[in-house]
């Protein structure tokens, strides 16, 4: 069983702060992620919000279990009603003018074999979000 975690990392034209703004903050996540109904960098607080293809989305459940202030934050990452339970980090890291994330997600094997789960699923998303969605929001003028 592969246990090696997906990593990506990307550097933005913008401030550490405004990144760290971006990946904690529930109404500007709101315009480039996922719709949280809440959410809060405070370890313990759960949050969910709903996600995956169109003809079937899944509820993801996940709580806050690391936060350092401006540059870490890690929370679970688990499917309602399926086994498993994954993390994901965001990194952050202050590079003068500019700023590189780095996002871990780790536990994919733990989730069932189904297609859904395959880890290229999770390679194809969090390239999307970390190398368009979020890049287009962190540098919009």
């Amino acid at each position: 069983m592969e246990t090696v975690p997906f990593v990506i990392e990307r550097t933005y034209n913008a401030t550490a702060d405004r990144v760290w703004q971006a990946i904690t903050d529930r109404d500007k996540m709101e315009q480039w992620y996922f719709k949280l109904k809440e959410f809060k960098p405070e370890v313990g607080f759960e949050f969910e919000f709903e996600g995956g293809p169109p003809e079937k989305t899944f509820l993801h459940l996940c709580k806050v279990i690391e936060v350092i202030p401006g540059k870490k934050l890690t929370h679970s990452w688990r499917y309602d009603g399926y086994e498993g339970n994954s993390f994901v980090t965001w990194e952050v890291f202050d590079e003068g003018d500019k700023t590189r994330v780095k996002l871990t997600h780790a536990g994919l094997e733990t989730f069932p074999a189904i297609p859904d789960f395959a880890k290229e699923n999770f390679v194809m998303g969090w390239t999307d979000i970390l190398g368009r969605m979020l890049k287009e929001y962190l540098e919009k003028a």
